[in-house]
């Protein structure tokens, strides 16, 4: 491992070869050439990333959203190491399956609970996404009822970068690069009340919410709707939190009308919000849940969709081969790193350090910055947070001298200043690993804070928001 920071001339070289061969995900290229490369990332340790150039930096993002058991855990790469030895490698294709695969799927189902007994391994959290469009679209076939087709998701909802996951995304701006989304996908408001219901009381702006998807329901017909699909927190959004009693009355909206319910845990699972899941959290039953990131706490790719026994049973009975899968799906090798993950968190207790100590911690330092003339909200669930930007104390307008400009321009100076968060819009958001100490949370708010101050005289020259 390198413990020192490479010369000058080995990091212009990275660059260079940076913007001559390498396409970062979500980046804009001609703004990569102009800033001469990317920043390389060399090393990382608990909570903290090491650059090429000898910088320190807090990850108050745990990677993306993913590091959930911190950086540098040598039972991780010993795990892969040993497995890698064994059996590196096999499929699930020819009625075959791995001991690690099996263990991790039987570890997962215990978590969950909720009758989902089942789970299908992917690569990513926009596979696992996808498999749940093919599944329960065929899954409703199979019942007789082949015209249960549509999706119903929410407007600014993140649910991967494939064509599918994007379709059922709620970003229009992913929407307009490949003329989607894709037929079947319909989009209703998200329970965003700092932004959509400033003012209204939450029970009513809940309700409001959900009412929302009752309303698309019944426009398209409830015997062409498949399933309702959301996040428990919005995150790539903007960490979205919903009012209380939002899920419970979507529930309530998906078995009235014979709806499946899909929990998307991609960011919020594995401990974020203080449970193994999020839905757990909000006290609700999903039929399928699509699951990533803290599955293996980011060290090696793999996702899972978990599906309820009824709907196993059905796919039982029918027979007949689901034709879907992926080529390393239940690699044994990513397998046994997100087993001896899991046993990490368990052993450590961090799903219930983060409910009991660091959640509460953390909400209590972002009050701090609520008194704050450029803050609107600060707000958390768990370890996962946001910080609304406001030109005006006591509102939510914006600064408007261009639209969403002062998240990335905070986010930079909190970069500068050493703490990795990230700018969605005009909100900081942040989700740092599951074992941050209370002294690092501090240093993520006073940072926050530090850089608010410094940015206020650049987003005072905007114009005001109206």
């Amino acid at each position: 491992m390198t413990k020192q920071p490479m010369t000058s001339a080995e990091v212009a070289t990275l660059r260079r070869l940076d913007i001559a061969h390498h396409l970062p995900a979500q980046s804009d290229y001609q703004l990569q050439a102009e800033l001469g490369g990317s920043r390389i990332i060399v090393r990382a340790e608990g909570c903290t990333i090491h650059d090429a150039d000898g910088h320190a930096i807090l990850d108050g993002m745990a990677g993306l959203w993913c590091v959930n058991a911190g950086y540098g855990r040598k039972e991780l790469a010993d795990a892969a190491y040993a497995q890698m030895l064994e059996l590196p490698y096999y499929n699930t294709f020819f009625k075959t399956a791995t001991a690690p695969a099996v263990h991790l799927a039987a570890a997962i189902a215990e978590r969950l609970g909720n009758d989902l007994t089942h789970i299908f391994f992917n690569s990513s959290g926009s596979e696992a996404n996808d498999t749940i469009f093919r599944l329960a679209r065929y899954y409703w076939a199979l019942k007789g009822q082949p015209k249960r087709q549509i999706f119903i998701s929410r407007w600014n909802a993140y649910h991967g970068s494939t064509v599918a996951g994007t379709s059922l995304g709620g970003m229009k701006f992913m929407h307009e690069q490949g003329n989607l989304p894709v037929p079947g996908v319909e989009h209703v408001m998200q329970p965003y009340s700092f932004n959509d219901g400033f003012g209204e009381s939450a029970d009513a702006f809940g309700e409001r919410a959900a009412a929302a998807i009752e309303e698309r329901i019944l426009a398209v017909g409830p015997e062409n709707v498949a399933a309702f699909i959301g996040e428990p927190v919005q995150g790539a959004g903007g960490v979205i939190i919903p009012p209380v009693g939002y899920w419970k009355k979507v529930e309530a909206i998906c078995r009235r009308y014979g709806i499946l319910l899909v929990s998307d845990e991609v960011i919020c699972g594995f401990g974020r919000l203080g449970k193994w899941f999020g839905f757990q959290h909000f006290g609700i039953r999903p039929d399928m849940v699509s699951m990533a990131k803290g599955l293996s706490s980011g060290y090696l790719p793999i996702s899972a969709t978990a599906v309820s026994a009824s709907i196993v049973a059905t796919l039982r009975e029918a027979g007949g081969e689901f034709s879907h899968g992926y080529t390393y799906s239940g690699h044994p090798t990513c397998s046994a790193v997100a087993l001896k993950n899991l046993e990490i968190l368990t052993r450590e207790r961090l799903v219930e350090r983060t409910a009991e100590d660091t959640g509460p911690y953390l909400a209590k330092a972002l009050e701090r910055l609520r008194s704050h003339p450029l803050v609107g909200e600060a707000r958390s669930l768990g370890l996962i947070g946001a910080v609304e930007i406001v030109s005006k104390p006591g509102t939510n307008h914006r600064f408007n001298g261009k639209e969403g400009a002062a998240g990335p321009l905070v986010r930079d100076i909190c970069i500068r200043r050493g703490v990795m968060v990230r700018g969605i819009r005009d909100s900081l958001v942040f989700c740092p690993p599951l074992i941050i100490s209370h002294a690092e949370i501090d240093r993520i708010v006073d940072t926050i804070k530090e850089s608010l101050d410094e940015a206020a005289p650049l987003l005072r020259a905007l114009p005001m928001a109206i």
